[in-house]
């Protein structure tokens, strides 16, 4: 049976158009009641055990591991931030003069600016592969030209799954093919993909892949994810805390100094990884993603957008070709006979809630819209080009 939409599973009032998940996503009904519940717990810290700190961590890591297909959990660190995730794998690469760091054309700050750090300690050098001017085959001859850029000197490959602007995707097999002929590490961005576009990371095989949990997993602001590969393993953390050296459960022991860390990537996890109020409420919000496969997302997605794209396209607005972008996020440019100040607060009048990125609005949905909310939209902007 296909995937219908989900309101009722959110808290959201009938006047709101929420298609802005690509920013922060709101919380599942059950997400709340989680953090609630364990706010309420803080007040009585008598009654929180070891399983706070620990096992619901470990539960965390099983959860995500099922949503990227990971075998091993140990496999995954909890961590605050995407740049925290990728500092810890910054920390633990090392360049030579001359190596190449390849990445995408106005990629999430957070992706570029850890990169442009250690290529200046090394005098390694940024290679940004720029959007192509063809916008009829824009995707394909993206996608192509990274895979050019990719040589003996390509030390790093770093970007999203999607661009995180226009939706666009990006061959992540092709390019991990390629940066493995030349040695070279694969680090994805998954924030705006990961739990809404297909991702198996046994098919891509990915150095590490990093992802931020406030969006497409509907948890908490604050928390992210990380997955290591075995280039990682024996690595050194930039932040020492207690919770992950060998046999930290043992809490009347914790001064018998532990040289050694647990296995594998839990050496990442950040200080205090067992906050139990945004534990919680992550557990709940992945299980409850989880119930819909991303499949489906995307087909769902494509089917309440699928006739706005179109008439978007017919009153001028530009849109990738539905093959080459994701279903649940994509960009429309706005024409030149539309003053964006004027359309952006007519939005804002009727409770339509996007994102505008430079000369472009960045559309994003999930379970929780449906065709109306973009009829909506499509109301608003006629109602602005009529005044023009």
């Amino acid at each position: 049976m296909p995937l219908q939409q989900q309101k009722h599973l959110f808290d959201i009032p009938e006047d709101i158009c929420y298609l802005n998940t690509a920013n922060l996503s709101p919380s599942f009904k059950s997400v709340e009641t989680a953090g609630i519940t364990s706010v309420l717990e803080k007040s009585r810290p008598y009654k929180i055990t070891g399983y706070h700190f620990f096992d619901a961590v470990t539960e965390l890591k099983k959860e995500f591991a099922k949503v990227i297909n990971a075998k091993d959990y140990n496999r995954i660190a909890t961590i605050p931030s995407v740049s925290y995730g990728l500092a810890n794998a910054a920390e633990n690469i090392t360049l030579q003069k001359g190596d190449e760091i390849i990445i995408v054309e106005e990629q999430f700050p957070s992706n570029y600016y850890v990169w442009k750090k250690i290529a200046d300690r090394y005098g390694a050098s940024i290679v940004t592969i720029k959007q192509p001017e063809d916008r009829e085959h824009c995707g394909d001859l993206w996608n192509e030209a990274i895979l050019e850029a990719i040589t003996e000197k390509t030390a790093l490959v770093t970007l999203g799954n999607i661009h995180w602007a226009n939706g666009l995707v990006f061959d992540l097999k092709a390019i991990r093919q390629k940066s493995r002929q030349h040695n070279a590490l694969l680090i994805v961005d998954g924030s705006q993909s990961i739990g809404a576009l297909p991702f198996d990371v046994n098919d891509i095989q990915p150095d590490a892949l990093v992802c931020a949990g406030y969006k497409w997993l509907f948890g908490p602001y604050g928390c992210a994810y990380a997955y290591y590969g075995s280039y990682f393993d024996n690595g050194i953390p930039f932040e020492e805390n207690w919770s992950n050296r060998l046999g930290s459960e043992n809490i009347t022991g914790l001064t018998h100094y532990q040289p050694e860390y647990k296995p594998l990537a839990n050496r990442y996890n950040v200080g205090e990884s067992g906050n139990f109020i945004n534990v919680s409420m992550q557990i709940e919000g992945i299980k409850q993603v989880s119930q819909f496969s991303p499949k489906d997302i995307q087909t769902y997605c494509h089917s309440i957008t699928k006739d706005a794209v179109k008439e978007l396209k017919d009153i001028g607005f530009y849109v990738n070709k539905d093959e080459q972008r994701a279903k649940h996020l994509f960009g429309i440019e706005i024409p030149k006979s539309i003053d964006g100040e004027q359309l952006r607060m007519a939005l804002a009048e009727q409770n339509i809630y996007v994102s505008f990125r430079g000369n472009y609005i960045r559309l994003s949905c999930h379970v929780l819209n449906t065709k109306a909310d973009f009829d909506k939209l499509l109301r608003c902007i006629k109602s602005v080009m009529t005044l023009v």
